[in-house]
């Protein structure tokens, strides 16, 4: 799972705030689907940018997170290699084209959660439940002073 960012959770929030107000949304292209529009939050590139880097190696995220390259100078494996600064793993990738994340979909109630990987409302639904998970696991690792604390200081 993800390290939680506040950048990672704040791009999963607005990709979806941006799906909802009608962001091209095309599961089949690989700059309009579920990963290529938390792309474009997350590296600033536009949907054509990132099909353009997809399309010059084969296959659809999961095969691109399979062949992904750290030390490649493909312009996808760079555009993933952003997204995996911003906090990501290889398997959230995966995870995200297809909506199939376990931790996440605990987050909805049993009937809720099958979803389909290719509807917008779903999509939506998913990222920000992520986004929550995310925020709520980043929330337990801050630890604030206590008032004796910062009163001796």
């Amino acid at each position: 799972m993800a390290r939680p960012t506040p950048e990672l959770i704040y791009a999963l929030r607005q990709t979806a705030q941006n799906l909802q107000h009608g962001a091209p949304y095309q599961w089949g292209h690989m700059g309009g689907c579920n990963c290529g529009n938390l792309a474009q939050q997350l590296t600033k590139l536009n949907k054509q940018q990132i099909h353009q880097y997809a399309m010059q190696r084969h296959g659809d995220w999961n095969e691109q997170a399979e062949d992904y390259c750290s030390t490649s100078e493909m312009p996808i494996d760079l555009l993933i290699n952003e997204m995996l600064n911003a906090g990501l793993v290889l398997e959230d990738i995966k995870h995200l084209e297809r909506l199939d994340d376990r931790q996440v979909l605990l987050r909805f109630p049993l009937e809720q959660r099958y979803l389909k990987h290719n509807v917008r409302q779903d999509v939506i639904a998913y990222m920000n439940a992520w986004a929550d998970l995310l925020e709520e696991e980043l929330l337990e690792k801050i630890t604030l002073p206590s008032m004796e604390a910062l009163e001796m200081a």
